[in-house]
């Protein structure tokens, strides 16, 4: 059974499906411990922790593909990945499929952005013509379909700025018109209340993405509340981001006014700890069975 195979089974169960965000080995590592069945890489977390810079266009295609290889290398969970607009035009989507299923990832999502794109939640988003973003959708699904090996599938997430850039009828035609051309799954990106929730969820058939950013446009629900909607694939991709950003700030601050951890050692994983996280024991082993 293909990864991609594997949530669209996952989604067969009457119960949402949340997705670990993560953005780099470590943060796979943790999620995995944590128990997520599928797991999510955001490119705003890994425009923040690979470059430093805001989720603005600066990430390119082989950034992405080459975080999501170290991703997948570490869990046999499916890992869906961001793919932004696709970094061009369908031919670009082409090979940005070519990248990721070399990576090993379970799936994608396409947005319908004008490139360089921007964060969903920030403002100043603009929207290819609806054609155009349907035509690059269409792209993926032929990268996976008759005369590929199973392990070319693909789950296919197509995601909409449109409510922002445009009207929320808009953003709804288009999903609509991504469902019938065989998206696994729509994304209506930032709706800005319940009632738009339940717009989207009743006039979009089939599964439907949830993006949970604290602090952003769309209300903050619960996966239950969510799945009541409408919603089966929830995405929460800045928890683990936000709340390392903000425990390394206090950790430094202190570092830089002390001089030491040594009196708030509680705020840290043991050494221990740490090590066992990263597999050291099963690094002694094989050093063992290989030693001269």
């Amino acid at each position: 059974m293909t990864r991609a195979q594997q949530v669209r089974d996952l989604l067969k169960q009457d119960r949402p499906l949340v997705l670990g965000g993560v953005y780099d080995a470590l943060s796979t590592r943790i999620a995995n411990r944590a128990g997520f069945e599928a797991l999510f890489i955001g490119g705003f977390s890994v425009a923040a922790t690979l470059l430093g810079e805001p989720d603005f266009g600066y990430l390119t295609q082989t950034e992405m593909a080459d975080t999501a290889r170290r991703v997948c290398r570490l869990t046999d969970k499916p890992v869906l990945v961001d793919a932004d607009t696709g970094y061009g035009n369908a031919l670009n989507v082409i090979r940005t499929v070519q990248l990721y299923q070399e990576a090993g990832a379970a799936g994608l999502f396409l947005e319908d952005q004008v490139w360089p794109k921007r964060c969903g939640h920030m403002q100043g988003k603009r929207v290819v013509e609806r054609d155009e973003w349907l035509a690059k959708l269409r792209a993926v699904l032929e990268m996976r379909g008759a005369g590929r090996r199973g392990d070319r599938d693909l789950f296919l997430v197509a995601r909409t700025d449109a409510r922002a850039a445009v009207s929320l009828d808009e953003a709804i035609t288009r999903g609509q018109a991504a469902r019938d051309l065989g998206a696994d799954a729509v994304f209506i990106e930032a709706p800005e209340s319940v009632a738009e929730l339940e717009q989207i969820a009743k006039a979009i058939p089939g599964p439907k993405v949830a993006n949970m950013v604290e602090h952003g446009k769309t209300p903050l629900l619960s996966p239950d509340e969510l799945h009541q909607l409408g919603f089966d694939l929830i995405v929460t991709p800045l928890a683990g981001l936000l709340t390392t950003a903000k425990a390394l700030q206090e950790t430094y601050a202190i570092l830089r006014r002390d001089g030491t951890l040594r009196d708030h050692l509680d705020r840290l994983l043991s050494f221990d700890d740490f090590n066992a996280l990263v597999e050291l024991d099963r690094n002694y082993e094989l050093e063992k069975r290989y030693k001269g």
